[in-house]
C-alpha cells in the first residue's frame, strides 16, 4: 500500500518543464488510488459480517463499497469513515487476523480509443478467417460471451431490442449507476444500459449486431451477451468494482469474459490481473485488450492483459476506411446542376441550412502545412465563405484559429488518408466544422485554382441523409496498429498473445449518440478475439483456454512491421503483433494442436538455451512436418546512455537469432504426440547495453497442407543491471506545489499534525517525487535520521540496506511498480505504524533492479531527498474527530495511499 498520489498528465507536464528534459520520455503510470478505499481479501474461513464486526468493535467506521464475496475471492472492499489518520487505519486492518492481503482502490478509465465518426442511423474487416466460419453456419449460437464495459444499449435494434431471457443482451447487472465516478458510492441496479458512453456498445456490436441499414453483423451473431456495467457516466472504475464485475460474470456462467480496459502496468503481481488469472485457471477463456499505448515504445504491457495465462490481444489496422457521411451538394459557377458530396460533421457543429461559396488559401493539395500560418492580409473576409482547407502537420486548432482571425464561421476540411473523421476545433468565432474526403479536397481546389466558383450547399447535419463509404487502406491496412502498446513484461512473458482487427472498425452506439460507429483501438480488436474464440470453441467443443490460446496462436499470420508510413522488410516483432492476425477457421479446424502459445527464453543472465514443445495429432492419420527458423526485427528498448525507453518507433534492426531442431522434420501419428526440442542461439552483433529484444517465428509446414508457427522471444542484455531509478530526477516535494517542484532552501521544516490531532488544508507535507525509468518489483522509501535531531537516540535506527533508517515511511514499499512518476508523502507515520519522533531527516528512495535479489543493497538504485525537518504540533483530542484524516489526504493535491 504505497504511500503515493499519482501524477495527473497537467501536473506532470508542469513537472517536466522544470526538470531535465530526460523525464519528458515518462508519464504517470500508476493508477489513481482512491483516498482512504481499500480492497481486502480475508482468509477462507472468514465471512464478511465477522470481518465488519471486528471493524465496529475496534472503533473503526466504513463505507462499503463492493461485496467481494466469491467462490473464486473471499472479500470485501470499503471506504474508511471518522479517522483522523488512514495509515494508521489501513495498518490496523492490515493487522487483523480476518486478513489476508489488503490493497488500495486504483481506477481505470474508459479506454481512450479514436472516434472516427459518429453516425445517425458496408465495410469489411480483415475477416481472420471468420467469413468462412460464417460461411459454414458457425455463428456462436448457446455460447455465453460477458462483456465488462460501459455497458450496453440493448434498445438498439442491432442488439436485440430488449434485455433479459430470450433477448440477444440476456444477462449482466450494473455494478455502478449513472453517477459515479470511480471514488464516490457505486449504486448498483439489475440494468446495464449504455446511454451515455457508447464504448461497451461498440463492443457488443463487434461481437454480435445483427444485420442493420449498414450491411454487417458481429463476428458471432448468435451468441448470447452478458453485459456487466463498470463505469458510470464520465469517470472511472475501481479496481474492485473490476474484480467484482468478473466474478460475477464467471458466477453468472459466462463461457467467455471479455474487457476492454487496462492500464499501464507490466506486472503479472496485479491483484485485478491475479484475479483474473484464476477465473482462466478454472476453465473461462478472457480476452482484454493489450492497451493503446504503443507511443511508449517497448515494455509497456498493460493490467489486467499482463496476467499471466489472460490472452492480451494487440490491433491491426483495417483493410479498408470505412466512414457514413452525411449527405451535401455543390454546384460549379452558375449552373443549376447540382453534385452530391460526403462529409462528417465535427465540434462546434451549429451548420444549419447555409449555402456558401468555398475559399481555398492554397491551391497545393499536398501541402501539408496548408492554414498552418497566418494567412496575408490580402485575404478577402471570410466570414462569407466555407473555408477549404486540407488535414496535415500542425494542429486543428492552429489550422482554425488562423481562418477565424480573417472572420471565418465555417471550415471544411478535406483529409490526407482515406475517409473523413470527426474533427474538434473549438475556436471563438467559429460555428461549423466539417471534414470531407482527400479525392473531393483536391476535386474543389483544382476548380477554385482554375478559377471556377464552387458553391457548397449543406443541410442541417440533425436532418441530413447519410450514407456509408468504404475506401481502400493502403498504408496500414493489414498490419499492426501504431497505437498498439508493445510487451513484454519486466518479467520477460510474451505480451501480447495475438492480433485482431482493432482500427477503424464500424460497428453498433448507443442510439442516444448516433446509433453507429466508426472506433479505432485495442479495444474493438479484444471483443472480436472473444468472438472468434466462441466460433472455434462451437466447432471443437471445448472452451479450454489453453487449447483456444495455444490454437489461436499456432493458426495465426505474422505480418511485416509497418510505422505507420511505411511497411518494412521484416516481421513486426513479437511484442508488438504476438502471434500474428488470428485465422477463425484455420484454428478451428486445425488438426494438430502445440502444446504452448510462445516460448520465452528470457535475457542473457538467465538464458535458456534448449527449450520443448510437443505437437498432438488428433486425426487419424499421420502428418509430417518441416520446421524451420523465421526471425521478425529485434527492437532496442534504449537509445545509447538513455535509462528510458525509446518512444515509438523504436530502432529495429534485421539481426536474427538462430535455431538448432532435435530434428528438422518430425512425424505426428494419428491420435499421438511428438515432442519438439529446440536450441536457441541469440542473434549476433547486438548491442547488450541498449536491451535489444529480439523474436521470431518456429514455422511447421505440414504434408498435409496445414502450417503452424509458435512465436518465441528472448532479451540480449542484463534485465537485473538496467537502471530503474533516475537518480537526478528524485528530490524532495512538497504538497503545497501543484506542479511538484523540488524544494530549494536548507533544511525546510515541516509543522505536521502530531497523531489524532486535526490537520488543517493549510498543513504542509514533505513528499518524495520518484522518477522510475523502468520497472521495480520493490521500491522502498527509508526515513533516514541526519543533523542535530537524527542524533536523537530514539532516532538513530538501524542500517537497512546499508542506510541508517527509522523503516519505510508508511505505505511503503511499493510493490510492483510500472515505470513513470510517483509522488511519495509523508505525514511522518513510519511502516510499523508508528510515528517518527520530531528530528532532521532524508528520504532514502531505493528501487530493485529487474530480478534483483532484494537483501543486495547493490541490486538497488538509490537516491536521497535534501535533508528537512518535521516538527509535531496540536493535541490529541478525540472528541475533536471531524472525520477528514490525518491531513485529508495531507494537504494540497496529496492523495495518501
Amino acid at each position: 500500500m504505497p504511500s503515493l498520489r499519482s501524477l495527473s498528465l497537467l501536473a506532470l507536464s508542469a513537472l517536466l518543464s522544470s526538470i531535465t528534459p530526460s523525464v519528458a520520455k515518462i508519464k504517470s503510470e500508476v493508477a489513481p488510488k482512491v483516498p482512504g478505499a481499500y480492497i481486502v481479501e480475508l482468509q477462507d474461513n472468514q465471512s464478511q459480517d465477522s470481518f465488519y464486526n471486528s471493524l465496529g468493535a475496534a472503533g473503526q467506521a466504513v463505507k462499503r463499497r463492493q461485496n467481494l464475496k466469491f467462490s473464486l475471492f473471499n472479500g470485501v472492499s470499503f471506504q474508511l469513515l471518522n479517522t483522523t489518520d488512514e495509515d494508521n487505519a489501513a495498518k490496523s486492518i492490515e493487522d487483523m487476523v480476518e486478513v489476508r492481503q489488503i490493497w488500495p482502490v486504483r481506477l481505470f478509465s474508459v479506454p481512450k480509443d479514436e472516434v472516427v465518426w459518429t453516425g445517425n442511423d458496408r465495410t469489411e474487416v480483415p475477416s481472420a478467417g471468420v467469413d468462412q466460419l460464417r460461411a459454414r453456419g458457425v455463428t456462436g449460437e448457446g455460447v455465453r460471451i460477458a462483456v465488462i464495459d460501459t455497458g450496453t444499449d440493448y434498445l438498439h435494434p442491432a442488439l436485440g431490442g430488449c434485455f433479459g431471457e430470450g433477448c440477444l443482451v440476456s444477462f449482466g447487472t450494473d455494478l455502478v449507476g449513472d453517477a459515479y465516478d470511480g471514488t464516490n458510492e457505486a449504486v448498483p441496479d439489475p440494468d446495464p444500459y449504455d446511454d451515455c458512453e457508447g464504448h461497451g456498445t461498440h463492443v457488443a456490436g463487434i461481437i454480435a449486431a445483427q444485420m442493420n441499414p449498414f450491411g454487417f453483423t458481429g463476428a458471432a451473431p448468435d451468441v448470447t451477451l452478458g453485459s456487466y456495467r463498470v463505469f458510470g457516466c464520465g469517470g472511472s472504475a475501481g479496481n474492485d468494482v473490476l474484480i467484482a464485475a468478473y466474478n460475477q460474470a464467471y458466477e453468472d456462467g459466462a463461457d467467455i469474459i471479455t474487457a476492454s480496459i487496462g492500464g499501464p502496468s507490466g506486472w503479472s503481481e496485479d491483484p485485478w490481473a491475479v484475479a483474473v488469472q484464476r477465473i482462466v485457471e478454472q476453465g473461462v477463456p478472457c480476452t482484454v485488450s493489450a492497451g493503446n499505448a504503443g507511443a511508449e515504445g517497448l515494455f509497456y504491457a498493460s493490467t489486467a492483459a499482463n496476467g499471466k495465462r489472460v490472452t492480451a490481444v494487440a490491433s491491426v489496422d483495417n483493410t479498408e476506411s470505412p466512414a457514413v457521411l452525411l449527405n451535401g451538394t455543390y454546384s460549379v459557377d452558375d449552373s443549376m446542376t447540382e453534385m452530391s458530396f460526403g462529409w462528417t460533421e465535427g465540434s462546434p457543429s451549429d451548420w444549419g441550412n447555409i449555402s456558401l461559396p468555398l475559399y481555398a488559401g492554397n491551391y497545393d493539395t499536398s501541402e501539408p502545412a496548408d492554414a498552418c500560418e497566418p494567412y496575408p492580409d490580402s485575404t478577402p473576409d471570410l466570414s462569407g465563405y466555407i473555408v477549404l482547407i486540407r488535414r496535415g502537420s500542425c494542429t486543428f486548432v492552429q489550422k482554425v484559429t488562423n481562418a477565424a482571425e480573417k472572420g471565418a464561421r465555417y471550415v471544411m476540411f478535406y483529409n490526407n488518408v482515406a475517409g473523413a473523421s470527426a474533427v474538434t476545433a473549438n475556436v471563438d468565432g467559429i460555428e461549423g466544422i466539417g471534414m470531407t474526403t482527400a479525392d473531393q479536397g483536391a476535386e474543389w481546389v483544382q476548380l477554385l485554382a482554375d478559377g471556377s466558383t464552387v458553391t457548397l450547399n449543406i443541410i442541417d447535419p440533425d436532418f441530413a441523409d447519410n450514407f456509408a463509404i468504404s475506401e481502400p487502406n493502403t498504408l496500414t491496412g493489414g498490419f499492426l496498429s501504431t497505437f498498439t502498446s508493445w510487451g513484454p513484461t519486466y518479467e520477460l512473458d510474451v505480451k501480447p498473445q495475438i492480433s485482431a482487427p482493432g482500427g477503424m472498425i464500424l460497428s453498433t452506439y448507443p442510439l442516444a449518440l448516433g446509433g453507429y460507429a466508426v472506433l479505432s483501438g485495442t479495444s474493438m480488436a479484444c471483443p472480436l478475439a472473444a468472438a472468434v474464440i466462441a466460433l472455434v470453441g462451437s466447432v471443437r467443443g471445448t472452451f479450454d483456454p489453453s487449447t483456444m490460446e495455444n490454437l489461436l496462436s499456432a493458426t495465426a499470420n505474422p505480418n511485416l512491421f509497418n510505422d505507420g508510413g511505411s511497411t518494412y522488410d521484416y516481421l513486426a516483432p513479437v511484442p508488438q503483433q504476438g502471434s500474428g492476425l488470428i485465422q477463425a477457421f484455420d484454428a478451428a479446424y486445425s488438426n494438430v494442436v502445440l502444446s504452448v502459445s510462445s516460448l520465452a527464453f528470457n535475457d542473457t543472465d538467465y538464458f535458456e538455451d534448449t527449450m520443448n514443445f510437443t505437437l498432438s495429432n488428433a486425426a487419424d492419420d499421420s502428418v509430417t512436418y518441416t520446421l524451420s527458423n523465421v526471425g521478425a526485427a529485434a527492437g532496442y528498448t534504449f537509445s545509447g546512455g538513455s535509462i528510458y525507453p525509446d518512444l515509438f518507433p523504436n530502432e529495429l534492426v534485421d539481426n536474427y537469432a538462430s535455431v538448432d531442431f532435435s530434428s528438422k522434420e518430425v512425424t505426428v501419428a494419428g491420435g499421438g504426440e511428438t515432442t519438439v526440442t529446440i536450441m536457441m542461439t541469440p542473434p549476433d552483433g547486438l548491442d547488450a547495453s541498449r536491451l535489444p529484444v529480439w523474436s521470431g517465428y518456429i514455422a511447421m509446414n505440414g504434408s498435409d497442407g496445414s502450417s503452424l508457427s509458435l512465436p518465441y522471444q528472448g532479451v540480449t542484455g542484463s534485465m537485473t543491471s538496467q537502471t530503474v531509478l533516475d537518480p537526478d530526477n528524485t528530490y524532495l516535494t512538497t504538497s503545497a506545489s501543484s506542479n511538484y517542484d523540488p524544494v530549494t532552501e536548507d533544511n525546510p521544516t515541516f509543522l505536521l499534525p502530531a497523531s489524532n490531532a486535526t490537520a488543517t488544508d493549510a498543513t504542509v507535507y514533505p513528499e518524495a517525487a520518484i522518477s522510475l525509468a523502468f520497472g521495480s518489483a520493490l521500491v522502498r522509501c527509508d526515513v533516514h535520521p541526519v543533523g542535530p535531531y537524527g542524533q536523537h537516540k530514539a532516532a538513530k535506527g538501524k542500517k537497512i540496506l546499508g542506510v541508517k533508517s527509522l523503516g519505510n515511511i508508511y505505505g511503503f514499499p511499493y510493490r510492483y511498480a510500472p515505470r513513470g512518476g510517483v509522488i511519495a508523502a509523508w505525514d511522518g507515520m513510519l511502516e510499523d505504524g508508528t510515528m517518527a519522533p520530531a528530528g532532521t531527516y532524508q528520504l532514502v528512495v531505493s528501487a530493485l533492479h529487474i530480478f534483483g535479489d532484494s537483501g543486495d543493497k547493490k541490486d538497488y538504485d538509490r537516491a536521497e531527498t535534501v535533508p528537512f525537518t518535521i516538527e509535531y504540533v496540536g493535541q490529541e483530542d478525540d472528541s475533536k474527530d471531524n472525520g477528514k484524516g490525518n491531513g485529508k489526504g495531507n494537504g494540497k493535491g496529496n492523495s495518501k495511499v
